[in-house]
């Protein structure tokens, strides 16, 4: 070995990070032997260059974040692997509404661009009042990219990727952010990465609100904003941020406010410790944060217009959604879909098992509160535990409770009425809370990694056992599945064609609700085709635009009697009024036919009492089929 290789083999790698080693796997030395005397030996083939050549493996900061990506992702794989071997059969269990409302709004993306249809307001369902697809996050940032997806596999497919990437996604952009920006160390920002992508909040809500999930833009959002405290050119830099903004208005606009709050709370919480740095960074954030106010709010001017003032259009959301909040038990207690979580134990701490929005467990929290006690000098670990704090008690809600007992009033009743946070869910709060603590976790493994002299090891060791003691309780585990009906024959083979015509509907049986969205499902795998009444998405009360919003349309006398047969199988005498009401919301909808899947529960009892409505059913394929269009014509 030359001088040269020999110091190329000992010195640690130009291009990595502080505290990683360059790995060389080293052949054995070959010796030289001198020739012979006499004639010369018959010689073998000279060995080829790239048999000689040193394999050496070097861990680059490249193949570092390359590892970290593919970690995120395989992580991303595992909790949805239960979905994942079926998707358009399985779906997270207890509660199936919102993939398949998720479904509906992913075919209406394939219909914006295969067919221009207005990609703010639709008729496809709760026909003929329609939907404000504005007010209902109709997720059209994702939605539109992931058109090929659908066309190809379905719009089952399209949900299970799109929870899948923004479990990774949401990762792998904070770590970006972190490692490049923030922290600016590797090991760190793995760590604070890990939490924002996969904390018991975000598997919460990887159960049924990829919208939620879907937080990739908001490190960049976060990164832009300070950027502009200390900007040479704002007017760029607002520009960049608007962009980020609108993207974001079009994933869930929920989220974007929430993320607006935290910076300002943060930004007021540095100032209050160094008001020095107000007089060099009003003039850049403002003149920023005008341009993106004026170029964002151009581009979202008419969507919010529709969403605010458009038909179907909703102030507020109902009581009982608004009193939604934490319990102070939840920030103590392991997320359900977690290593150590328990879905029995964790009841009445959250609204329910979709919104876990706190659920740290206890070994994190105390770490946390560890953290700032001993990072507590440095003034980004004091904004940093003041933003999450303030935002914790806000998620508490209107009543504060402990383990399901309430002791007080929270300051959320005090807010809850202001424009724009009275239709906020506040247990989501806890959302901002978690990314707090991913970075504080951050900050520490920094800390921790960058000592030097005798504690440096002990504090490795440390923190790398803290890191296990606070996050193996909430590791992440495959979301709990269950099965669900399919897609009934009588629409995967086209065979409603033959009844229903353009502004005619297809009627489900029981009606489709918010308990019963299996029909939004048969209409996306048409990529809505056909148009069906009622449905679960939010609009105002008794339809009546600018009222408060509700889940559902208009109220249906027929839906809400089919939907109680369905549930307690017991078949209803019927009189003339009732059959001349059930005729009435028929012609309302303009139904074409009416269809009770065989398999449908307590399927006998349902077809019974439709056959004292509009006659006998014919079976066809694997539905009974009523055609009510001689019954509904308008002309007639």
């Amino acid at each position: 070995m030359t001088p040269a290789e020999t110091r190329g083999a000992s010195t640690p790698a130009a291009d990595a990070p502080t505290g990683s080693r360059s790995v060389t796997l080293d052949p054995p030395p070959v010796t030289r032997r001198e020739p012979p005397v006499g004639p010369p030996a018959p010689t073998a083939e000279p060995e080829p260059p790239a048999a000689r050549r040193r394999w050496r493996w070097r861990w680059t900061r490249r193949r570092i974040d390359l590892v970290v990506y593919a970690a995120f992702a395989l992580a991303a794989v595992w909790v949805t692997s239960g979905i994942w071997a079926d998707p358009a059969g399985r779906v997270a269990a207890l509660y199936s509404s919102d993939p398949a409302q998720v479904q509906f709004f992913l075919a209406h993306s394939v219909r914006v661009v295969l067919h221009g249809e207005f990609p703010f307001f639709t008729e496809q369902f709760n026909y003929p009042d329609g939907v404000n697809l504005m007010a209902n996050t109709a997720i059209l940032a994702l939605g539109i990219p992931m058109v090929p997806v659908t066309l190809l596999f379905g719009p089952a497919v399209s949900f299970v990727t799109l929870v899948t990437i923004g479990l990774a996604g949401t990762a792998a952009a904070w770590y970006r952010v972190l490692s490049r920006h923030l922290v600016r160390h590797r090991p760190a920002a793995a760590v604070g990465a890990w939490f924002c992508g996969f904390s018991p909040a975000m598997l919460s809500h990887a159960n049924w609100h990829p919208n939620i999930i879907s937080q990739f833009l908001l490190p960049f959002i976060v990164w832009r904003v300070l950027v502009l405290t200390r900007s040479t050119r704002p007017v760029r830099d607002g520009a960049l941020l608007a962009l980020l903004v609108v993207a974001q208005a079009f994933i869930n606009e929920e989220i974007l406010l929430f993320t607006a709050l935290a910076l300002g709370v943060f930004l007021l919480a540095v100032l209050v410790q160094q008001r020095d740095r107000w007089a060099a960074a009003w003039r850049p954030l403002g003149a920023g944060l005008a341009v993106c106010a004026v170029l964002a709010g151009a581009l979202l001017a008419y969507p919010l217009w529709v969403q605010f003032a458009g038909p179907m259009a909703y102030h507020g959301l109902s009581d009982a959604v608004r009193d939604y909040g934490n319990d102070i038990a939840a920030f103590v207690a392991p997320g359900s879909p977690t290593f150590g979580g328990n879905e029995r134990a964790n009841v009445n701490l959250a609204p329910n098992y979709s919104e876990e929005n706190a659920f740290f467990g206890w070994s994190l929290s105390l770490l946390t509160v560890g953290i700032v006690i001993w990072l507590r000098r440095d003034v980004m670990v004091r904004a940093l535990a003041a933003t999450g704090l303030f935002f914790a008690v806000l998620s508490l809600g209107e009543r504060i409770s402990w383990w399901d007992r309430d002791l007080a009033t929270g300051p959320w009743e005090l807010l809850v009425r202001l424009p724009l946070l009275d239709a906020v869910v506040p247990t989501r709060f806890g959302l901002i809370t978690g990314v707090t603590v991913a970075v504080l976790l951050a900050y520490a493994v920094r800390r921790a990694w960058v000592l030097r002299g005798v504690e440096r090891r002990t504090a490795r060791t440390l923190t790398a056992a803290g890191l296990v003691f606070a996050l193996l309780p909430i590791a992440p585990m495959p979301l709990r599945v269950t099965t669900r009906p399919p897609v009934p024959e009588f629409i995967t083979a086209d065979r409603w064609r033959e009844y229903v015509g353009p502004d005619q509907t297809l009627v489900s049986v029981p009606v489709p609700a918010m308990g019963n969205t299996d029909p939004m499902r048969w209409a996306a795998s048409t990529d809505l085709d056909f148009k069906i009444p009622g449905g679960y998405f939010l609009a105002p009360r008794n339809g009546v635009t600018g009222d408060p919003g509700r889940f559902g349309g208009r109220r249906s006398g027929i839906g809400e009697m089919l939907a109680d047969v369905a549930s307690t199988g017991r078949t209803p005498k019927l009189d003339d009024r009732q059959r001349r009401r059930f005729l009435d919301e028929l012609r309302h909808w303009n139904a074409a036919v009416v269809v009770l899947p065989l398999d449908e529960q307590n399927a006998e009892p349902l077809r019974r009492t439709v056959e004292q409505l509009v006659g006998p059913a014919r079976q066809e394929l694997d539905v009974w089929v009523w055609d009510v269009r001689t019954l509904t014509d308008r002309s007639a």
